[in-house]
């Protein structure tokens, strides 16, 4: 029970009950409550400090559950990588290589994402550098599975053209030598006939008559047919013929010709005659096979010419001879 105050009236000798005055009740109100509220705070503090809600352990549990996906998620991408990696050599090393093409650069497969940060946005999250690792490997593997894709249509593509490309290779000498005895100088440095210094002889020599016929060794198109026969410099008479697929062959020094520019040819088609034009210092034919603008050894494009030991035979006397007829 409160207490009564009394204040003694000087006036009227006697003591009068003392009432207590507004400002003083707000006072003592605003008190309280300034107390009840930061004790209710100290008590929130240590309640979240020291106890867990229901729904706080729910959000952990979620959390937790979380990360274990991403790092269930992370080994999965790494055993997707593996898969991806052996069809990326296979696609290399096996199905380009029976079609003769270039394997895809590792720069183009292994290209990184340019421009701006596109990962910004995760960096203010928990855990952020899984998820940001997480969100890169996703990001790089469906990069390559699209390249790898494309390259497979590529390969299709080039398997279904496999029948139209064995016909365009390159495969039979330019002229008729069954007992081999036309063949005369072969790829490699030797004495220039004119000049009498070691050069490089960039094709195969095959001596015979002149007259003698010179044929298409794929199919393909004539893309050059020029030269002069009274020159003493240069192939003389030449034929060009463009393979496709990165082939070309130089059929030089002829006598006449028995095809046009722009003309389409078959394998075994007669293209001209051999001859002593340009800077030849015999009736032969200089004969060059040329790959994606290289010039190769021809002595690799008769395989259905020769037989084994035919072969074997052949690069024996070109390789024995050590000087050239141009």
């Amino acid at each position: 029970m409160a207490k009564k105050k009394y204040k003694f009236n000087p006036d009227t000798l006697s003591y009068e009950r003392v009432g207590i005055s507004f400002k003083e009740k707000f006072g003592k109100i605003l008190t309280y409550l300034s107390s009840s509220l930061a004790l209710a705070l100290i008590m929130v503090v240590v309640f979240l400090n020291f106890y867990e809600t229901p729904r706080s352990k729910a959000l952990k549990r979620e959390n937790q559950q979380l990360l274990s996906q991403y790092e269930l998620m992370s080994r999965d991408i790494e055993r997707i990588e593996t898969v991806l990696n052996e069809l990326q050599q296979r696609d290399d090393n096996i199905y380009r290589v029976i079609f003769e093409a270039d394997p895809i650069p590792s720069s183009v497969r292994k290209a990184g994402f340019g421009g701006t940060n596109k990962y910004s946005h995760l960096e203010n999250l928990s855990n952020s550098s899984l998820i940001i690792e997480t969100a890169k490997k996703i990001d790089v593997l469906a990069k390559e599975s699209y390249i790898q894709s494309k390259s497979y249509d590529e390969v299709l593509e080039m398997a279904l053209n496999k029948e139209q490309m064995l016909a365009s290779i390159p495969a039979i000498m330019p002229v008729a030598n069954e007992d081999l005895k036309r063949t005369a100088s072969g790829w490699g440095y030797r004495i220039h006939p004119i000049y009498k210094v070691r050069k490089m002889h960039y094709g195969m020599d095959f001596t015979a008559p002149v007259g003698t016929p010179v044929y298409a060794t794929g199919d393909g198109k004539v893309v050059e047919v020029s030269g002069s026969k009274r020159s003493r410099a240069g192939f003389g008479l030449v034929v060009k013929i463009d393979h496709g697929f990165g082939y070309e062959t130089v059929y030089a020094h002829l006598n006449s010709f028995n095809v046009r520019q722009n003309q389409e040819v078959k394998r075994g088609d007669v293209i001209g005659y051999v001859g002593n034009s340009g800077g030849s210092t015999a009736p032969h034919l200089h004969y060059e096979v040329h790959r994606n603008g290289s010039a190769v050894n021809p002595q690799y494009f008769y395989f259905k010419d020769l037989t084994p030991q035919e072969y074997e035979r052949m690069i024996a006397i070109s390789s024995n001879i050590g000087q050239t007829l141009d």
